[in-house]
């Protein structure tokens, strides 16, 4: 190799040792220290100004959501509304061994650490980062930050927030605290979100009635809620979360929070199987809705209601409802072809039972399935009460010590011209109802023509003490002022009243003339505030001497009136028929000592946009009137919801003149022999297989059976004097009404 060579090998040589010089010089030690701490410095920086910049946000969009729950008076549900399966409880609720099943189960140090899992999070946001998915290690703390505030999107920027949300939380909030929200906003599968609702999904009980081995499954549940799930769970997936139960109860041990001989003891809490949520078909949609109207009136509105976390305790006796349910289908539906009979399928029944003691609505039938028709019969008014109405008639000369126009004070055996088509006497409008199928009846007493439900004695009654004063007495009672002419029709019904409303009328009969409000909703409960419910009882609104004396002349219409498809021997009653213009509504309002109820039919038009029609033909047994079905139903379902009847007797005082017992019928100008049949024109109280005055024919003999024959039908009525005021139109004085 020759000089210049040597030269060039010498300056290769030079250059690589300058250059492994520079490196050396780079990557000193001193360097590399000092570039690891000022990253360090740069990560803590970071992480403090992250600190300080976000803020504990507000709760995400389904962390405050709940259900709202309507029960039953006994507790059981009813049903869950909302879109979240949730009610959060004070962690004061739930047993201190089920709260340290939750701390056992996830996250042991809870009570002592800073409310982060450093390394799990670090290896949570390495696994993100590598697409190995979302893995577990939070804290409790951190979870509930997850659940509460932020989303399960497994994001490192939500990894972060997560981190130091969970920080300032632990700083601002105490263990217990952080521990509620916890078991509050997990979801345990099965729908449930919350320990509440996770409870009644597995075990059928409140969270405050979960015993320790309950709450070990609870809280092993929460790894792997679909997997857990006893109910669905593979084999695999049974082993694992039992050993997981098993986990949890030794960690308690281990933490002295249950002792060990207590352990050995406790067996595995097989769940029940899922039951599917309640919905609003049948009748719970009637329910829930008369009860959230009577919510309105209180103050709960529905966004109140739409916020959740509401319990709802109705008054609804479970026995009584499902009774209530049985007997209308027993009675009526079974008897129907809906499909195949035009008439049939416009039939709508309604119903409303009351506990004139308290008010209390214990059973409500608003029709055949709230899914397929919305509207409740039970609360609807868009029909007439019909001669439901003439007790208030009679409740009003009574109160106001009205006098006829001889000047007889109007009692139980004051006597009265019932003379079809008789024009009333003292009245600036002119009015001569037509008595059922146009018949006479002669002088009559009161108790008689309540029994047979005489028009034109009621329409005498009414001018007798005055339209303004029968309407005060009315309004007193309940009924509602809608379409409430201040004419002498008033007597047959002719305003507007439901179910419900003519219930609470009748119940404060019941009740001695103290007023009877009912009410569905026992009891409004959040964990905010609870609400009082409404005052079912009143003041005095008639005298018991009033309301006395109509009772015991109630007694006489079931007993040998129109109301004897009700009468049996298991208990003493009370009741009062009432069939409106055309047949267009069939009621039977009655009541004994301890409950009362108001049983209705309504002829409504399947068509689109609805209308009233015709009963007459229903179950092809002629007319519908309030004499047969409703009273049938009433009966039946009566004698269930007493348990098969009672003794309970009403006690009855200082009855008007002391007349108590029922009078004998006096004689009439159509004997029983030439009663003709029904027309379809005309509305009828009596029960149509018979005519009243045939005791031994009469419905009495088999309380509960439908009408088995179809009368003979006359032609149209006459039409009848006294102009536009008896048109027969809705809405119109209709001398027809019985």
């Amino acid at each position: 190799m020759g000089r210049a060579d040597a030269r060039r090998a010498q300056q290769r040589g030079a250059r690589r040792a300058a250059k492994s010089g520079g490196i050396r010089r780079l990557f000193t030690w001193r360097k590399m220290l000092g570039t690891f701490f000022g990253f360090c410095l740069l990560i803590m920086g970071a992480f403090v100004a992250i600190y300080l910049y976000v803020d504990i946000p507000k709760a995400n969009d389904v962390a405050e959501q709940q259900s709202n729950v309507y029960q039953y008076s006994d507790g059981t549900v009813l049903t869950r509304t909302g879109g979240v399966n949730r009610q959060i409880v004070d962690l004061a609720e739930v047993p201190k061994e089920v709260q340290h099943t939750f701390v056992a189960a996830e996250n042991k140090t809870f009570y002592k650490d800073k409310g982060v899992d450093l390394k799990g999070t670090a290896r949570g946001i390495f696994n993100t980062l590598s697409g190995k998915g979302k893995q577990g290690g939070s804290t409790i703390t951190q979870q509930y930050v997850k659940n509460y505030y932020l989303t399960q999107d497994p994001t490192v920027s939500r990894k972060l927030k997560e981190l130091v949300i969970s920080l300032k939380i632990d700083q601002k909030k105490d263990k217990n605290y952080i521990l509620a929200g916890y078991i509050n906003t997990a979801y345990y599968g099965r729908g449930a979100s919350g320990i509440q609702a996770a409870a009644q999904a597995y075990y059928g009980v409140d969270a405050k009635d979960l015993n320790v081995s309950q709450g070990a499954y609870l809280a092993a549940l929460l790894q792997a809620p679909s997997q857990y799930d006893w109910a669905v769970a593979t084999p695999t997936g049974r082993r694992l979360v039992k050993e997981r139960w098993a986990y949890t109860l030794d960690n308690m041990v281990e933490m002295h929070w249950l002792d060990k001989a207590q352990r050995d003891t406790l067996k595995f809490p097989v769940p029940q199987k899922p039951k599917p949520a309640p919905g609003m078909e049948g009748q719970t949609g009637y329910l829930v809705e008369a009860a959230n109207k009577e919510l309105d009136k209180q103050g709960i509105t529905g966004d109140m209601r739409q916020a959740g976390g509401w319990t709802f305790t109705l008054n609804i006796d479970k026995k009584r409802q499902k009774q209530l349910e049985a007997s209308v289908d027993r009675q009526l539906e079974s008897k129907l072809d809906r499909k195949g009979n035009k008439v049939d399928a416009t039939v709508q029944a309604g119903a409303t039972s009351v506990d004139p003691k308290t008010g209390a609505v214990v059973a409500l039938y608003g029709g055949v399935d709230y899914v397929k028709h919305y509207i409740s019969n039970a609360t609807r008014w868009d029909y007439q009460p019909a001669s439901t109405f003439k007790p208030l008639v009679l409740a009003s000369a009574l109160e106001n010590e009205a006098k006829t126009q001889d000047g007889d004070v109007i009692g139980v055996n004051t006597r009265y011209d019932g003379t079809s088509k008789r024009p009333v006497v003292g009245s600036d409008t002119p009015f001569a109802p037509e008595n059922e199928d146009d018949r006479s009846y002669g002088d009559v007493t009161v108790q008689t023509a309540m029994n047979k439900s005489i028009n034109s004695v009621f329409a005498q009654m009414v001018v007798d003490v005055g339209p303004p004063a029968v309407k005060e007495t009315a309004l007193a009672l309940g009924v509602p002022d809608q379409n409430f002419p201040e004419r002498p029709a008033i007597t047959l019904g002719t305003m507007n009243a439901s179910t419900w409303d003519m219930a609470g009328a009748y119940a404060t009969l019941d009740n001695h003339g103290r007023k009877v409000t009912p009410f569905i909703v026992k009891s409004a409960k959040h964990r905010d505030r609870t609400v009082e419910p409404v005052k079912g009882i009143g003041n005095q609104v008639i005298s018991r001497k009033s309301a006395d004396t109509v009772t015991s002349v109630l007694r006489g219409v079931v007993d040998s009136g129109s109301g004897q498809a009700a009468n049996t021997s298991a208990y003493e009653a009370a009741g009062k028929t009432g069939t409106s213009e055309n047949n267009k509504s069939a009621l039977f309002a009655g009541y004994t000592p301890e409950l009362t109820t108001v049983v209705a039919l309504f002829g409504e038009s399947p068509k689109e946009g609805g209308g009233q029609v015709s009963l007459t033909g229903t179950a092809n047994s002629g007319r519908a009137n309030g004499g047969g079905f409703p009273a049938q139903i009433w009966a039946d379902y009566t004698l269930g919801a007493l348990g098969g009847g009672s003794d309970a007797q009403f006690d009855l005082q200082d009855v008007e003149r002391g007349e108590v017992s029922v009078p004998a019928s006096p004689s009439t100008s159509a004997s029983p022999s030439e009663s003709p049949d029904p027309s379809p024109s005309q509305s009828s109280d009596l029960p149509s297989q018979s005519p009243v005055e045939t005791p031994s024919d009469s419905a009495s003999q088999s309380p509960i059976e439908p009408p088995s024959e179809s009368p003979v039908l006359p032609s149209e009525s006459p039409v009848l004097p006294g102009g536009g005021a008896h048109s027969g139109r809705p809405g119109n004085d209709n001398p027809l009404d019985q």
